[in-house]
């Protein structure tokens, strides 16, 4: 039967392969050389295999158990190795061995090797931001198992792709290498925040994320007063109030030096125009230049004359706004701390000085901070969260040391990143922001980004609303980065929520909001319902963006004075002075004459002919500058006007016409980044 079976299997096996005629020719195997062709087994197990059995082997209800001893290592594996009653589980016995861990030094060129096979493995294809999000990733594992190496990958990565001109200076552990490699290590890069990080800070690579759905459930503990409190009569009674922005005060400003330089901030020594490295194209003005920041000089003369052309040297101001930006434009391995707090104690020291008495409500600016532009949220915990305390404690020392704000506020200011609240004997509420909190060049910001208020800043702010309306009182706010105009320079997210909040409290207790940071005249409405209709019976507040002090860039120096009426807190007129930064080579070389400022414009007269309606003490709220922007559509002349005093009247300034026009009136009302990206045609945003 056998040989048959072999016999078969050759045969068939004939057909596929060439067989060697040695096997063909082979005798059949006889079936007597094997044993018989089947066979039963005993019963019984064969107990004599083994000496020793942890369980009866004769059992017929469980297999056998036998003691096995290893002739090699001499061990007696024990029972419990085989009992199917209890089978082991998840060995600590064995070793289980891992790769040695690696040194700081090789965790950063595997990094970077990583990162570089992400940027050229073709299973992308063409979707950069993915590619983007999973370098970041590479990125997250290192800032998080050696962060010391955080700064090194990201010069590398910038030197590598080129990102930068001087990778070492911007990202090395002195600049900004340490501040990206905390929020690489705590931002959720294969999410929002990594999208975002790619939209903005690695060439696009992601598209600009939409806003966040805001959920506003329980965020505000009252609903809004319906009908609202009936108006505070006006007093007739005017406050003047002084704004100024943007000092950007140089003390390293060099007479003489390159004003005409090709990059970076000019009027520097040996920062030079390329293309004539040797010979200086235009000397620094003692008073300062259009590339340049402001010259002690400068700041002293606009200082001087405030109080002369706003009639106030006896009087003093009733208080004064100071939205942000003290110190100089350097880069950053050019900033220290020192060198922030030797400007803070400088400059408002000079308020006190020059500009009388009255108390001086400053917001800190981007710039007001080491890093420039960083401020970390508390909730970072630990001492993450406190590493800009030094600054915010500074500030309100030196505010109360100034006397311009209680003790109540000092506090407030140490805890909440320098902001604050003042309840003034007149009953008006100031509240202060930092607005770092919410600008787009904090790599702070981009951690937990799904969530508007990670700082808790706009918490304190509605809060401190809640508690004026319930005290019936005005508030004032102001801050330095703009929440809207055209969205340029805010984070969507927050912005919102800001807006919302302001849509909650307007118009019966926001009174103003005050910002600055583009060093430009300009200003904004908010809407009811998130502008969904913008129309003069939606609007309810208005944001005023002060012009600078400083020049930069190809600005002229002004400063505003405020009318208010004492009763309502509303702004009656507002008016501008500025100084022509043209004319300031022709005062070099001589002691009698310094800069002139001379007065530019009344808001009301400038815009308001053609609001028939409106009374001469009506105050220039909401409603009113919405009718300014129904009148400029009617007549782009107004918008003409707006473009010219948005510069200040500088003679750099590029003319508006075209969809420049239809720009600006959307930048106008567009009180949000959200709302500005939606609406608005981009471009139109500046005069510089």
């Amino acid at each position: 039967m056998v040989s048959c079976r072999i016999l078969s299997v050759a045969a068939a096996s004939a057909v596929v392969f060439s067989v060697p005629r040695s096997f063909a020719s082979a005798e059949p195997v006889s079936a007597d050389a094997f044993g018989p062709s089947a066979f039963t087994a005993p019963g019984a197990f064969p107990t004599s295999l083994y000496r020793h059995y942890y369980n009866s082997p004769t059992a017929t209800s469980a297999q056998p158990q036998p003691v096995i001893s290893d002739p090699v290592t001499h061990e007696i594996y024990p029972f419990e190795l085989t009992d199917p009653a209890t089978i082991p589980k998840n060995d600590t016995k064995d070793p289980h061995i891992l790769p040695p861990k690696a040194s700081s030094g090789k965790l950063l060129e595997a990094a970077f090797q990583q990162v570089l096979s992400i940027t050229s493995n073709p299973a992308f294809g063409t979707d950069n931001c993915a590619r983007c999000q999973a370098a970041l990733e590479a990125g997250k594992f290192l800032a998080m198992a050696a962060p010391d190496q955080g700064p090194a990958l990201a010069v590398r990565v910038c030197e590598h792709f080129n990102f930068n001109k001087d990778c070492a200076t911007q990202f090395g552990i002195l600049s900004l290498g340490s501040v990206i490699t905390q929020v690489i290590a705590n931002a959720d890069v294969g999410g929002l925040d990594g999208q975002m990080i790619c939209s903005h800070f690695i060439s696009g690579l992601c598209p600009l994320p939409p806003t966040t759905p805001l959920n506003l459930t329980g965020w505000f503990a009252k609903p809004k007063p319906d009908p609202l409190p009936v108006p505070k009569k006006a007093s007739g009674k005017h406050l003047k109030v002084l704004h100024i922005s943007d000092l950007h005060i140089d003390p390293r400003f060099a007479t003489g030096a390159e004003a005409n330089c090709t990059s970076g901030l000019c009027c520097r020594e040996n920062n030079h125009n390329t293309q004539s490295p040797n010979q200086t194209v235009f000397p620094a003005p003692r008073y300062g230049a259009y590339l340049c920041d402001s010259p002690f000089s400068l700041v002293t003369a606009a200082l001087q004359s405030i109080p002369v052309l706003s009639g106030t040297q006896k009087t003093g101001f009733d208080f004064t706004l100071y939205t942000g930006d003290l110190v100089s434009h350097d880069s950053e391995n050019q900033l220290s701390r020192d060198y922030i707090l030797y400007t803070e104690t400088l400059v408002y020291d000079l308020f006190k000085r020059l500009l009388g008495t009255g108390p001086v409500y400053a917001a800190l600016g981007n710039h007001d901070s080491y890093n420039q532009a960083q401020d970390s949220p508390h909730s970072l915990n630990g001492a993450l969260a406190e590493q800009f305390s030094w600054n915010y404690d500074h500030v309100a020392s030196l505010w109360q040391h100034e006397g311009w704000i209680p003790q109540s506020a000092v506090d407030l200011a140490k805890a909440h990143y320098a902001a604050y609240m003042v309840r003034r004997k007149d009953g008006l509420r100031v509240i202060t922001l930092n607005t770092d909190l919410w600008y787009s060049a904090n790599y702070f910001n981009y951690i937990n980004m799904t969530n508007p208020d990670l700082s808790g800043m706009l918490r304190f702010l509605t809060d401190e609303l809640q508690a004026a309306e319930d005290a019936g009182d005005s508030v004032w706010i102001l801050g330095h980065v703009l929440t809207g105009w055209d969205g340029s320079n805010p984070l969507l997210n927050p912005t919102d929520l800001f807006y919302q909040i302001v849509d909650r409290f307007s118009p019966h207790v926001i009174k103003a909001i005050f910002w600055g940071h583009t060093h430009e005249d300009q200003v904004m409405i908010y809407y009811a319902n998130n502008a969904t209709s913008i129309s003069a019976q939606t609007a309810g507040a208005v944001g005023w963006i002060g012009p600078s002090i400083t020049p930069l860039t190809n600005l002229n120096s002004g400063f505003r004075v405020y009318e208010v009426d004492s009763g309502t807190f509303e702004i009656v007129d507002a008016h501008t002075w500025k100084s022509d930064v043209n004319t300031f080579p022709q005062l070099d070389g001589q002691l009698e004459f310094g800069p002139t400022y001379e007065y530019e414009y009344s808001t009301r007269e400038a815009y308001g002919a053609s609001i028939s309606s409106w009374g001469p003490n009506d105050p220039l709220n909401a409603t009113w500058w919405h009718h300014v922007t129904e009148a400029m559509e009617a007549n782009s002349t107004l918008v003409t006007v707006f473009n010219t005093f948005q510069g200040k009247s500088s003679v750099r300034s590029p003319a508006c016409a075209g969809d420049c026009v239809k720009a600006k009136i959307c930048y106008i009302r567009s009180g949000s980044a959200p709302i500005a990206k939606q609406n608005c045609i981009q471009g139109f945003g500046s005069v510089q």
